[in-house]
């Protein structure tokens, strides 16, 4: 406990799901964090549930996909916390579809959520972060970054991701900032319900039919992730940089 006393972190999309369990491991683990979302009721929702269990965590309601949002954002965080130490870009959503009955719409949708929204809280995270001469950007990508049937949108924005945190970290070491994605496999998420919902089948099915391909044996927790970005997080993790490391169970991903 108390792994990261005094560090403020900054989680986009982290109402629910993987950035929600990623709040509150921070927050257990000493960080003041800051959770924004676009969703106001599931974002005070999770406020008001966290702080009910004693956790330093506040909220903002952001749309990553607007620059003015993120930086008005960001500045009220640095004016009432002092800084932003973490930053983990987890926004993000679906839009399926075959490839041939994708929509533009459906297509520009997931790239300005993962890849703009990516680009424009790393921008100006990055600007507190070379001033303090430290900084720890963690992006989430995911296994269907190396393809996933229906989900050409969605895969092409995570491979971006991928090379996006490679260059940032070649860009910003010398600061002393690490950039470092995780690329989730199967997480049980609203997300991964509503894939089950686009196959036909309950959310049970889906799970016992993904058990049978994982090595472990198991499905995939939000608090899987929550950890492997704490790991990214530490000072101690401060030669790991520019890694793309995939939590799915087992090494037919990697």
């Amino acid at each position: 406990m108390g792994q990261l006393k005094g560090s403020v972190a900054y989680i986009t999309g982290g109402s629910k799901g993987i950035g929600k369990a990623i709040a509150k491991t921070f927050s257990c683990e000493g960080a003041k964090a800051c959770i924004v979302d676009l969703n106001e009721q599931g974002l005070y929702q999770t406020i008001e549930e966290f702080q009910m269990e004693g956790l330093d965590v506040t909220g903002l309601v952001c749309d990553v996909t607007k620059r003015e949002q993120v930086e008005s954002s960001m500045e009220e965080i640095v004016r009432t916390l002092g800084s932003i130490d973490i930053l983990v870009n987890n926004a993000g959503l679906t839009r399926d579809n075959s490839f041939h009955k994708m929509t533009e719409d459906d297509w520009d949708l997931v790239m300005n959520v993962h890849l703009k929204g990516t680009y424009f809280c790393s921008q100006t995270a990055q600007k507190y972060m070379v001033q303090q001469q430290f900084g720890r950007i963690i992006n989430i990508s995911s296994v269907s970054a190396l393809g996933n049937k229906g989900q050409a949108n969605y895969a092409t924005a995570k491979a971006g991701i991928q090379g996006f945190t490679k260059t940032l970290a070649i860009e910003l070491g010398k600061f002393g900032i690490t950039v470092n994605a995780i690329a989730p496999g199967f997480i049980e998420t609203d997300m991964t319900k509503a894939t089950a919902e686009r196959l036909g089948l309950k959310f049970e099915e889906l799970i016992e039919e993904k058990k049978k391909v994982i090595p472990m044996q198991r499905t995939g927790k939000p608090e899987d992730i929550a950890n492997t970005a704490l790991f990214f997080s530490l000072k101690e993790s401060s030669f790991v940089n520019g890694q793309i490391l995939y939590v799915a169970g087992g090494p037919k991903f990697e």
